[in-house]
């Protein structure tokens, strides 16, 4: 039907959506009867579209009727350009998307979906942290480290098993085509399905609407920096001149190191700590501040700490480092602990104290954008930046650094820049898990975090020595803390250590996002012998010594 060089901008009403499927249904069956560049938006209640002038308005309203939904008057959209969207007339593109990881793609996909014209600049290898050096190839070691690990060490008795050692090449290989299949099928193939360009390079701002990428000139309408971030390196005498491992060169090692000492004690360091330790290597976790995971809630970190201790990890918290040097065949990473000078010596040294933003690069002054103290992308609720045409999302804002974040930003900030719809982030019930054995959850509000908010609180531990599953499975480490507002009994935040605690923590996070209280989780039927029931155990805890309680009683 359509023919671009005559073509208008038209809005059409359209009445009974409530929600992203019902936009994307919209728009098919629209594209279906020939019209172009469509966007639609269930709240506003419209559809934009190009079509020609001389449209019979009943095909489109028979289009939104098969899709299912109530179609309303037809309506010419004033233009500043030649009526594509968004009226662009100075702009190669509608959106430039600066990054290929998880918010690139999906602010992508979604821009693809309303109709826009986009571009992707990637400077390395495509998707980004979690697929290539992150999330994917950190858990598929890490399941393999814990199983070897389980070989030498079950509980059960009369079953024996015998490690017979690690060959850390093929382990190594068989992660590598992972990475490879889920890189190709869930990244590269994707960008042909959808129909955007990919441009490689560098990219840096000459302006707010302009990039350059290796010499080359790419504008668009609307710019969205989703650059990630890189390991962070603390600033250490020698350090740099002795070399280290950071979490991405780390998982590329060919042999297991005889001995390890890691730099740091959060979510990395120990999930590549463990990981070490459970292939065999001696590990020592070195820490600035006086505990491990210093952000969460005390008795997370007491039992993770005595978890890890029994399996032979090794702990120096409170360390001031003062100098790092290479000797053969090793490190030497001399500290203060206590006003008393130490040494730890070991054959490979890994830094894993965090993450930062990719943003030295981009040459932001030149559009406009700030950046915060660690070199963040400042956005507003909206994930604006200070340039009202440029917007950020994932890791190099500074935010929770998951990927399925990542994702939900990039589709909110592409549908805040193409559309106005003006969404606003909420991050209010973000589950976070760490990958270690026992693994750790999180979602909500610590209780530190509650009181600070202005709640009155009231809380609940749970050993995991109280839950059934953890009794039969002849492992008690562990704890489940929930923390409530003690005037509504709503759920605040909830806090597992145990087996399987990042299947555990969704339904915590339905408990927080819908504001479900204490009553809720203990009127909920919980199934016997899962890790889920200390949920139930915990919030009974309020009101009840459930140690004195039979099997499943409420």
């Amino acid at each position: 039907m359509s023919n671009p060089s005559n073509d208008r901008a038209l809005r059409m009403k359209v009445d009974g959506m409530t929600c992203e499927h019902c936009e994307l249904s919209v728009v098919k069956s629209l594209q279906d009867v020939g019209v172009s560049d469509v966007r639609v938006d269930h709240r506003r209640g419209e559809a934009i579209f190009n079509a020609p002038a001389d449209v019979d308005p009943a095909i489109l309203a028979r289009a939104v009727s098969r899709a299912g939904y109530q179609p309303g008057p037809v309506e010419t959209v004033e233009t500043s350009g030649a009526g594509r969207f968004p009226a662009s007339p100075d702009g190669d593109y509608d959106l430039a998307i600066v990054g290929s990881g998880g918010a690139a793609f999906a602010a992508a996909i979604r821009a693809r979906e309303l109709g826009a014209r986009v571009v992707m600049i990637e400077r390395d290898t495509l998707g980004g942290t979690c697929v290539n050096v992150g999330c994917v190839p950190s858990k598929t070691l890490l399941h393999a480290g814990d199983l070897y690990h389980q070989a030498g060490h079950h509980p059960f008795r009369g079953i024996h098993t015998v490690q017979e050692g690690v060959v850390l090449g093929p382990l190594v290989d068989q992660k590598n085509e992972l990475v490879h299949t889920l890189r190709r099928e869930k990244y590269e193939e994707l960008i042909a399905e959808y129909g955007w360009d990919l441009v490689r390079g560098e990219a840096r701002f000459l302006d707010g609407e302009r990039l350059e990428v290796d010499g080359e000139v790419v504008t668009a309408s609307r710019i969205l920096i989703a650059t990630g971030a890189s390991p962070a390196v603390p600033s250490i005498p020698g350090l740099a001149e002795a070399g280290y491992l950071t979490s991405t060169t780390a998982l590329a090692l060919s042999e297991v190191p005889e001995s390890l000492v890691v730099i740091g004690s959060g979510f990395i360091a120990l999930e590549l700590g463990q990981l070490f330790r459970h292939l065999g290597s001696h590990v020592t976790v070195m820490q600035r501040s006086p505990r491990i995971l210093k952000g969460y809630e005390p008795e997370v970190a007491e039992a993770v700490y005595e978890a890890l201790s029994e399996q032979g990890m090794s702990f120096v918290t409170g360390a001031r480092f003062t100098r790092v040097e290479k000797r053969s065949p090793g490190y030497h990473v001399a500290v203060e602990v206590g006003g008393e000078t130490r040494a730890v010596e070991a054959e490979q040294l890994l830094v894993a104290i965090g993450r930062r933003p990719n943003t030295a690069a981009l040459h932001l002054d030149r559009a406009g954008v700030k950046v915060g103290p660690l070199g963040e992308i400042v956005v507003d609720a909206h994930l604006r930046t200070t340039n009202p045409c440029i917007f950020a999302a994932g890791d190099v804002t500074a935010g929770p650094q998951f990927v399925y974040v990542a994702a939900y930003q990039g589709t909110l900030a592409a549908e805040n820049a193409l559309s106005g719809a003006q969404r606003r982030v909420d991050l209010s019930a973000v589950p976070a898990v760490v990958f270690t054995s026992p693994s750790i959850a999180t979602v909500g509000l610590t209780e530190e975090q509650a009181k600070a908010a202005g709640h009155a609180v009231k809380n609940s531990v749970l050993p995991v020595k109280a839950v059934p599953r953890a009794l039969v499975n002849h492992d008690t480490h562990g704890v489940f803390k929930i923390v409530a507002d003690s005037s509504t009994d709503r759920i605040l935040g909830v806090h597992v250590v145990s087996e399987n605690a990042g299947d555990v923590i969704y339904a915590a996070t339905l408990a927080v996002k819908f504001d479900l209280t204490v009553h809720d989780l203990v009127s909920t039927f919980a199934p016997y012998l899962t890790m889920a029931e200390g949920l139930k155990l915990a919030a009974q805890t309020f009101g009840k010594d459930v140690a004195k309680l039979s099997c499943c009683a409420s």
